[in-house]
């Protein structure tokens, strides 16, 4: 006996277009993290050149797609733990009652470094933190994160301009698998 009402269709091609969709998103997903490349590896003490109190110039991108830009001071101090296979951040925007903590751990086996974050405000450590290293004095982080639209964007965090006295963060994001970045936030970072 067959069915020959049109619910059958109606709610196959539902689940068809629903199906289609799920795959296109892990498609997606899958896209994302073949572009995480594989990081250099790490080791203890690559975050020593962080260890002390920094001021810090911010310049932050208020809206994507703009050139209006956030320009704010801030401060640090910075500890090298657990014999240089941690570090820990402590950043502090006074003029706008802000603090949070970075921190940064080795993983000793897989030689990779994790970047976890913490708002003052929340308390709450992100996770998954941004993975990466060091390479020709030049650490870069990656991660898989979600836009505003709650749709899949790498983020790359990089550390450069590495001097005794110096040094320099800045972030951009992708929404296109790597092919392209906007940046979004630069922070440069001087000795107190």
């Amino acid at each position: 006996m067959s069915d020959t009402s049109p619910v059958k269709p109606q709610r196959r091609a539902l689940l068809q277009s629903a199906a289609g969709l799920a795959m296109a998103g892990l498609a997606a997903d899958a896209a994302a993290a073949a572009a995480l490349p594989a990081p250099p590896p790490g080791k203890p003490g690559d975050f020593d050149f962080l260890a002390g109190r920094w001021t810090i110039s911010h310049r932050r991108l208020k809206k994507t797609g703009t050139d209006d830009w956030d320009v704010f001071k801030g401060e640090a101090t910075c500890w090298t733990i657990l014999a240089g296979v941690g570090s820990v951040e402590e950043l502090r925007i006074p003029e706008r009652g802000f603090s949070g903590m970075g921190l940064r751990l080795l993983d000793a086996e897989k030689k990779v470094w994790s970047d976890f974050w913490v708002s003052g405000k929340s308390g709450v450590l992100t996770t998954p933190g941004m993975n990466g290293g060091f390479e020709k004095g030049v650490g870069t982080f990656m991660a898989e994160e979600k836009d505003a639209n709650d749709k899949p964007i790498l983020v790359r965090g990089v550390w450069d301009r590495i001097t005794p006295t110096s040094c320099r963060w800045h972030q951009a994001g992708s929404s296109d698998g790597g092919e392209t970045w906007v940046a979004d936030w630069f922070m440069d970072w001087t000795k107190a």
